[in-house]
């Protein structure tokens, strides 16, 4: 049907395959239809090559898969689709003819007159309870097993847009800033254990692949949280916030100190 010629050429495109070949495709389908499932692909609907068989469309391929969940009574490799995409860019390589994957049509799939005319059988592990994927679904996981095989995309990375990775001295300083809070507010206590608490805290900041504005936001926060519960507007708090926002003692701490060491003289 179109419909199904078109997802599939959505999903050739999706994967950089564009040698489209129809093997006696059901009469009347629709190149309209097809265009308008393609979702953009009609210039690889378009230059499509039509066959009477699956020998004749095949001719010219020197390395053929066929695909299919179901098992065949004949002698034939069965790969997995990575084992097939291995097979298939190794002989790209080294300069053999084209290689193709054969689907059958949505309904039936493959026969096994056309099945024979292939060099091995791919099949998909899948839910031995529940293996049945339409034709495009099929044809994506394939293109996407020969996509990987030529991929250079890291396994993982962070985006970091227009933000930069902070530096270990804005971290370093972030987090003296933040312990002199947690001092200051009594998190850090008791004493004999402030070592390995303040170590604790610093390696979750140190594994977390901050940013300069992560470290501009986090030291922000720490400033918030030493103004409540008076409010940022109380100007008895700016000195206090500004020692401990540059890892300086808590003057208001100092001074308390004092106040008991007058209290309680030795």
């Amino acid at each position: 049907m179109g419909e199904n010629i078109g997802t599939v050429a959505r999903a050739m495109l999706n994967f950089g395959l564009t040698d489209l070949r129809l093997v006696s495709p059901r009469q009347g389908w629709q190149m309209e239809r097809a265009i308008k499932a393609s979702a953009g692909a009609e210039a690889l609907l378009e230059n499509h090559r039509l066959f009477e068989t699956v020998s004749e469309a095949t001719a010219d391929l020197g390395y053929v898969v066929a695909t299919t969940a179901r098992q065949r009574d004949m002698v034939k490799p069965v790969v997995t689709p990575a084992a097939m995409a291995g097979a298939m860019r190794a002989r790209q390589s080294e300069h053999h003819p084209q290689s193709g994957i054969l689907f059958g049509c949505e309904r039936t799939g493959l026969d096994n007159d056309d099945i024979s005319l292939a060099d091995a059988i791919c099949t998909v592990p899948l839910n031995p309870d529940f293996s049945s994927l339409n034709l495009a679904q099929a044809v994506l996981l394939m293109g996407y097993e020969w996509f990987q095989t030529a991929d250079a995309t890291p396994r993982e990375q962070l985006e970091l847009h227009d933000a930069r990775a902070a530096t270990r001295g804005e971290i370093n300083a972030m987090f003296a800033h933040m312990e002199s809070a947690l001092d200051a507010a009594g998190f850090l206590a008791p004493p004999e254990k402030k070592p390995a608490m303040a170590r604790n805290i610093r390696n979750i900041f140190n594994r977390s692949a901050l940013t300069e504005q992560d470290v501009q936001t986090l030291r922000g926060i720490v400033n918030a949280l030493l103004r409540w519960p008076r409010g940022a507007r109380d100007k008895a708090l700016k000195p206090r916030v500004a020692a401990i926002s540059r890892g300086l003692p808590d003057p208001e701490a100092a001074t308390e100190k004092a106040q008991e060491k007058d209290e309680n003289p030795v």
